[in-house]
């Protein structure tokens, strides 16, 4: 199996082979699909990371709280 690597635009929901690669390549290939688009489902922990919640009189714990055992 060859590996082979290109950027392109998917269009009307279709990947279009270079045509330096085209000859390359069987009529079966193994596609893996890396996106750099910034499309991403919703994510709560980019979002409160982004807009914390503000609770009036709140406090975290303590070092010592967090690991105090009963």
């Amino acid at each position: 199996m060859e590996a082979i690597e290109f950027k392109t635009k998917i269009k009307n929901g279709k990947i279009e082979i270079p045509k330096r690669f085209k000859n390359k390549l069987g009529n079966t290939v193994k596609v893996i699909v890396l996106s750099e688009s910034s499309q991403k489902g919703h994510d709560i922990l980019d979002e409160l990371l982004n807009r914390p919640l503000e609770i009036e009189n709140f406090s975290p714990l303590t070092r010592d709280e967090i690991y105090e055992r009963n």
